[in-house]
């Protein structure tokens, strides 16, 4: 990062200046005469603000409206200006006390869409939500009760039937299977049953 007085030595060089303006990204900047405005978003958001007051910096420096708990003051108005408001202005400037509960209210809602209570009162989004949640569950459940009704066949399966199962008990017996606390410590090989 270079130093502000570095710069300003850069720039005092009227090589530097030229080359600076006349080829990079700020040439704007260092222009006599500005360039007409991008048409595209810009020229939108130009659009959107004519007629309204800018009265701050906002949250970015870009002049938009917008409302938010985290940021409470927006950049720009939010209506723009109407021969009735700037007649409530310029009355504003004086005592506050001859104005009325209405005009002050007129006046609020003439900056501020919405009051920092309305911004933060519940929207009842979350409906909406634990609605598609259940949904998406009951889905997922119908899905799995489906394939295992009408997918999956039992009945075809021999490793299921009771003679095999049986069988299988004799055979991890036979290997004595989990000798010390598993399923062959509970078979007695000298009897041939199960211990009591």
């Amino acid at each position: 990062m270079y130093s502000r007085a570095i710069v300003r030595s850069f720039l005092a060089r009227p090589s530097a200046y030229n080359k600076l303006a006349a080829n990079s990204s700020t040439a704007a900047v260092f222009q006599a005469e500005p360039k007409p405005p991008v048409q595209g978003v810009m020229q939108v958001r130009e659009d959107k603000i004519v007629g309204r007051d800018i009265v701050g910096y906002g949250l970015n420096g870009e002049p938009q409206y917008f409302d938010s708990i985290t940021f409470p003051f927006p950049s720009v108005r939010f209506m723009k200006n109407t021969p009735e408001i700037v007649a409530l202005r310029v009355k504003e400037k004086g005592d506050w006390k001859k104005l009325s509960i209405e005009e002050k209210k007129t006046l609020y809602r003439a900056s501020f869409c919405q009051t920092l209570v309305e911004v933060d009162a519940p929207t009842g989004e979350w409906k909406a939500i634990f609605g598609w949640v259940m949904v998406w569950i009951s889905v997922a459940i119908f899905s799995f009760v489906g394939v295992r009704k009408f997918l999956t066949s039992t009945a075809d399966d021999p490793t299921l039937s009771l003679e095999y199962r049986q069988a299988q008990l004799k055979r991890m017996i036979d290997l004595r299977v989990d000798p010390i606390d598993g399923l062959s410590s509970n078979w007695d090989y000298e009897k041939n049953t199960w211990k009591s």
